[in-house]
């Protein structure tokens, strides 16, 4: 067998740059993986990593070797079991039949899957690889408080750990030269002088010669005076603090909380509002999210409130929505704030509210938004307001709607909400 020997210097970040090599050469195998994941895992795990199991026949790596050469003719026994191109499978230990009832075996040799660690970070990029919020816009916030430091040229005056050493140089040496370049002027005519003189057939110890030597002497020691370095000379690298544009977006999550809607309904809808919450927080610095809950009256309510009190009672949707516009108008000003919407609900409603529904919605509401998002988590027949809601997305492109039925249908749903937008 060939053995090849890399002998290449590692750089910096090898295990980082291999890694990536992974995880694109098997992204299929680890994005299947992710969306079980979504599936299997509850609420409070959803961000962190996974552990990724990945067949061995499936990362197996191409093998040099020598052949035997020349022309060899081979006798083999026929089988009835296997043709060409078949391949046997490793015995197993044990009974063999891989149900672990039966007794130890000493011969065989297992077939493990290759088990792979997915960082937070990776489990959130193939989460969410292929989606993109829609009409994603980031305002920049004016009068922000976050700075960052950037470099401003250069001054005369600073700290000494700041001294930029070339710069001052160049500056000494500049100033060497200008001073200096009227001397030397003088010097070189002094000098033509003397050849004058000394063509005409005047001696060395003729006093006007004489004169001029001691004129250059003089000039050459007022250059030499001149300083290296002079502080006039030092150089500063110069720092300022400048705003750094931030993107900031609010999150309304409205749900229904009647009687109508069970706990396994709110756990559903918690599964959503947690995934477009962890979807913004990869689009969007700073992050506030407003909990309301209606019934028959809308509150805004926190957290634990929002998803686990108990209601009983009608349902009156326009409760909530004019509860919303009223928080956007009064806290969130559509130019500074990126506003999106998520509304969870089983679909009932009062029958003659579903029309007021409509109506704030197209009207007052979705003017605001960068993007409103319905789903109705209902196995049965669709109600007045999911007829209504149809209206709504018709009149305005930023509005989607989507049906849930289970707990498997939440990442398929969400990923068809936030699809990439065709350009």
């Amino acid at each position: 067998m060939s053995h090849f020997i890399d002998r290449r210097l590692n750089g910096k970040n090898k295990s980082t740059v291999n890694r990536q090599r992974f995880l694109k050469r098997y992204k299929t195998q680890l994005k299947r993986a992710v969306a079980d994941a979504v599936n299997k895992r509850s609420i409070t795990d959803i961000d962190s990593g996974e552990r990724v199991g990945i067949p061995s026949k499936d990362i197996s790596e191409p093998v040099f070797h020598h052949g035997k050469g020349g022309s060899r003719d081979m006798v083999h026994p026929g089988n009835k079991e296997f043709i060409t191109g078949d391949r046997i499978r490793r015995p197993e230990g044990g009974s063999g039949d891989g149900s672990g009832q039966g007794k130890a075996g000493k011969g065989g040799k297992g077939e493990d899957d290759f088990v792979f660690e997915l960082s937070r970070e990776e489990f959130m990029d193939l989460l969410f690889d292929d989606l993109e919020l829609p009409n994603l816009v980031r305002n920049q916030l004016i009068g922000t408080t976050e700075f960052k430091t950037v470099r401003a040229g250069y001054a005369t005056q600073g700290a000494p750990t700041n001294i930029d050493v070339v710069r001052s140089l160049k500056g000494a040496i500049a100033r060497r030269t200008a001073l200096g370049a009227p001397l030397r002027g003088r010097i070189r005519e002094l000098e033509e002088q003397i050849e004058g003189l000394l063509g005409t057939g005047v001696g060395e110890e003729d006093s006007r010669i004489q004169e001029l030597r001691e004129e250059i002497d003089r000039l050459k020691t007022r250059i030499a005076a001149l300083p290296f370095i002079d502080t006039f000379d030092l150089r500063y690298q110069s720092f300022v603090k400048l705003p750094e544009p931030t993107s900031k977006a609010v999150m309304l999550c409205i749900m229904d909380v009647s009687g109508s809607m069970d706990q396994v309904r709110k756990n559903l809808a918690k599964r959503f509002f947690i995934l477009l919450y962890l979807f913004l927080q990869r689009n969007y610095d700073k992050i506030e999210v407003v909990f309301i809950r209606h019934h028959t009256i809308a509150q805004e309510v926190d957290e634990e409130e929002f998803f686990y009190s108990r209601e009983t009672g009608g349902t009156v949707v326009s409760s909530a929505l004019n509860l919303a516009y009223d928080i956007l108008k009064e806290r969130y000003d559509p130019t500074v704030w990126n506003i999106y919407a998520a509304q969870a609900s089983d679909g009932d409603n009062w029958d003659s509210d579903s029309n007021v529904c409509r109506d704030i919605m197209i009207d007052r509401l979705m003017p605001l938004m960068r993007y409103f998002a319905y789903v109705e988590i209902t196995p049965r027949q669709h109600q007045s307001l999911w007829y209504a809601y149809q209206e709504v997305m018709a009149a305005h492109g930023h509005f989607a709607m989507q049906e849930i039925d289970g707990a498997d249908d939440i990442y398929p749903v969400f990923r068809e909400l936030f699809k990439r937008q065709e350009a």
